[in-house]
């Protein structure tokens, strides 16, 4: 899985999940249990994952929705 996004920010994550779901592009965000552990303050950002083989394409998608200055800066 190939991260694109961290954030705490729930509406970014589920904007993001919603536009992957739309383009068929399997996704999950990794690190929602931590909220249990941090007592649901927010402090631990959940990491938003999408297959390795389409992170170009995904990118992409997020970048058209306005979603770009979230993003993380692309692996090398």
């Amino acid at each position: 899985m190939h991260e694109l996004i961290r954030t705490n920010d729930p509406v970014t994550l589920s904007f993001a999940q919603s536009l992957m779901k739309d383009a068929g592009i399997r996704c999950m965000v990794a690190d929602e249990a931590t909220s249990i552990i941090e007592g649901s303050l927010g402090m631990l950002p959940r990491r938003f994952l999408v297959e390795d083989d389409r992170a170009i394409e995904a990118r992409r998608i997020l970048v058209d929705a306005g979603l770009g200055d979230e993003l993380r800066a692309e692996r090398r």
